[in-house]
């Protein structure tokens, strides 16, 4: 198996392959028959009850169907393949443009220090840039700012000089000017994780109270109070200042002087119990899937540049893509607790043709992915579409500022 290069990758998105597909194997990090935890979701229809995604696919080529469950969702997967690349960029691994707005003089508005375009929910087109400032001018009245409000995908010059990534996980610019009819660039790069021939497990919960509180004497009553001395500590963030600004304090016991349960302030007892529901999966394997799709990249377009810089431009972009497959595997696929699974194999990749022939499989590593990604910038940039070398710094706008600052309050009174 041979280790891709910047010419496969070239030859491949100017039109010999219509995708790239990567697909990770993985098992539990304890084994098979270990349980692990999927996200879990609120069903449609009333039902409060949280549920995993699962759902009959079938596998192989044979009509064959398992029980799968998912793992990672796409928009989760876009979001860790963001974070890879980051992770790289931060590191001065991998260069390219990475806008963000720098909240360190914020006096102590937010926990960020700075928030880049690899972290925000929409991108470069999320609300947090359009309410910051570039050079004291709001970013979207900002000459960038204007440039990328403008880019469409059959001019997306600007927008992959100063903001690459977006049109690599796609972004729709629906609060722009143009509300819902902002531009909307599709996504080139999709992945998701599953797990295959799920059992779903159940959930037991219990609690021994070693002081063996159970019961209250009626004299004895378990009360709110605005004593800070005497208020519970079952929950300290229920200390919180009203509209007067005074610190208030209350319990979930009930109103002072009436009677409670010391369940209710984690006192005594709690009874054992099965959810049937949320109790976690075990699985036989589970699979991430990505594709970075050629196809796609190929509706892409630079106004007035020639067919060898547009396809350059192209290429580019699918080398983050490929630096995302690279950095993430490195990163590992800790999803969320109790749900780490390991690769049985190193990464590789797989050149899909539109013949429908044997796809050309090929493997990846961090250094050889970021080799790729700097001969594709250098020769976008001789032809005229290279990437913004300079720093691409934003603050919050006071507006913004202070909308984070009254949240907090507004948070703390409730």
């Amino acid at each position: 198996m041979n280790q891709i290069t910047f010419d496969n990758l070239y030859k491949a998105v100017a039109g010999e392959a219509v995708a790239l597909r990567s697909l990770t194997s993985m098992q539990p990090a304890g084994g098979m028959g270990e349980k692990i935890f999927p996200p879990t979701y609120a069903p449609v229809g009333g039902d409060t009850r949280h549920k995993y995604a699962v759902e009959e696919r079938q596998i192989g080529e044979e009509n064959k169907t398992s029980t799968t469950v998912l793992l990672d969702s796409v928009a989760s997967q876009a979001n860790r393949a963001e974070l890879a690349l980051l992770e790289g960029w931060e590191r001065g691994e991998l260069t390219f443009p990475v806008p963000y707005v720098d909240f360190s003089n914020d006096e102590g508005a937010t926990d960020y220090d700075k928030l880049t375009v690899l972290e925000a929910p929409h991108r470069i087109a999320d609300a947090i840039f359009r309410d910051s400032l570039l050079d004291g001018t709001l970013f979207r009245l900002s000459e960038i700012g204007q440039a990328i409000t403008n880019a469409t995908p059959r001019n997306a010059t600007d927008l992959f000089r100063y903001s690459p990534t977006s049109l690599l996980f796609g972004q729709w610019d629906s609060t722009g000017p143009l509300g819902g009819l902002g531009s909307k660039f599709q996504r080139a790069y999709v992945s998701e994780i599953i797990g295959f021939d799920v059992q779903v497990g159940v959930k037991v919960g219990s609690r021994l109270d070693p002081l063996q509180i159970e019961k209250v004497a009626p004299d004895n009553r378990v009360y709110s109070s605005v004593d800070p001395n005497e208020v519970w500590t079952d929950n300290p963030e229920r200390a919180k200042r009203n509209k007067k600004g005074e610190l208030e304090f209350a319990s979930r016991g009930g109103a002072s002087g009436e009677p409670g349960q010391p369940s209710k302030i984690n006192h005594g007892n709690i009874v054992p119990s099965i959810d049937k529901e949320a109790g976690g999966v075990t699985i036989s394997h589970a699979l991430q899937t990505t594709v970075i799709s050629f196809a796609a990249l190929r509706k892409l377009r630079c106004k007035g540049f020639s067919d060898s810089a547009q396809m350059s431009m192209r290429t580019a972009i699918a080398a983050l893509g490929i630096a995302s497959i690279a950095y993430q595997h490195q990163m590992d696929f800790d999803l969320r607790s109790r749900c780490l699974l390991l690769p049985t194999h190193s990464p590789k990749l797989e050149i899909l043709r539109r013949d429908g022939s044997a796809a050309e499989e090929m493997y990846i590593s961090k250094d050889s992915a970021a080799r790729i990604l700097e001969q594709a910038a250098n020769t976008a940039s001789s032809h005229g579409l290279g990437w913004e070398q300079g720093e691409i710094r934003l603050e919050p706008a006071p507006k913004l500022l202070t909308l984070i600052r009254s949240s907090r309050i507004e948070s703390n009174t409730e």
